[in-house]
């Protein structure tokens, strides 16, 4: 897996600010928006929580075992984030937290005029690839996720707005949580395609772009060949693939290619350099330096804790 993507660290009540032990609420209101922080410092279960909107959360610390109407109870880890839908109630456990190790979690509550609006203008402005697939906020199917750099990143921005005290806090939040949102839904069609993509590969160009890089990974792959599969000009479906997906088709190569050399550096014969060929990558030093800025770790320290664990 990737290294998690955590936006900064948000200090914990002393124990003495606490209201109380379990999911201790700490609110900012903006026009556009509303961020819970919440921190539980004690074991509970089947706690129910209803927030009255459509709500994105992300966990910072910790570990929850999360219970949705409809969908086996999965356990959320820091790094991950949960769409919920306004209807629906949260009911969470915390099976493990306590005073050494709370759990820590964000709640941005969004209206529904401001994902209606969002969501208009794209569907209006930049269209999806596919028009049977336009773009909408998924809070059933792929509502559970690992966090993106770049939903990472806004979240953060979120956060230090709705600490600001200017004047003009409220005018730059409606801008930020519509970019949430654009990531967001970008964000999930990463999974639908990258996860599902056999079943889209002869309805949706893009999957079947996604099936041919993961079916000819070793090899050079160029971007005047995908755009073929995908019937676009090279211009357009760089710039139609980076806007419905989040990443550049290249960028994406490389991070297929990288999960594909963690594999390989498992097999305890394996030598870095061999990982390096057979993973698509050409130059050494350029793979050392993509794989440590993705994993958080060299390839050879990610080889010997792995064989360590």
């Amino acid at each position: 897996m990737p290294t998690p993507h955590l936006p900064a660290p948000i200090a914990l009540h002393q124990p003495q600010q606490l209201t109380t032990l379990i999911e201790n609420r700490t609110v900012y209101s903006l026009e556009a928006f509303e961020l819970n922080v919440f921190e539980t410092h004690r074991t509970a279960h089947r706690v129910p929580l209803s927030m009255g909107h459509v709500v994105l959360t992300t966990m910072l610390r910790g570990k929850k075992v999360m219970h949705l109407p409809g969908r086996p109870a999965f356990e959320y880890l820091p790094g991950e984030s949960v769409v919920v839908g306004e209807e629906e109630t949260m009911v969470i456990d915390f099976p493990e937290a306590d005073e050494v190790h709370p759990t820590q979690c964000l709640a941005v509550a969004i209206p529904t005029h401001t994902i209606r609006q969002t969501v208009d203008l794209l569907n209006e402005e930049y269209p999806r690839a596919e028009a049977h697939l336009p773009w909408h906020l998924d809070v059933h199917d792929y509502a559970h996720f690992q966090n993106t750099p770049e939903l990472t990143g806004t979240l953060e921005r979120l956060v230090q707005l709705s600490r600001d005290t200017g004047r003009i806090k409220d005018v730059l939040a409606t801008f930020t949580i519509q970019e949430m949102l654009v990531r967001l839904m970008q964000t999930q069609a990463r999974q639908l395609l990258f996860r599902n993509y056999t079943q889209h590969a002869a309805s949706h160009r893009f999957a079947a772009v996604v099936q041919y890089i993961k079916q000819h990974l070793t090899e050079q792959i160029t971007v005047e060949k995908l755009s073929e599969l995908a019937c676009m000009s090279k211009a357009t479906f760089f710039r139609v693939f980076k806007r419905e997906l989040g990443l550049t088709p290249v960028e994406y190569i490389i991070q297929e290619r990288l999960t594909e050399a963690k594999r390989l550096l498992r097999n305890p014969l394996a030598t870095v350099a061999e990982v390096c060929f057979r993973a698509g990558f050409n130059n050494t030093a350029y793979f050392q330096k993509l794989f440590k800025q993705y994993a958080g770790v060299t390839p050879g320290l990610y080889k010997k804790q792995y064989a360590a664990g």
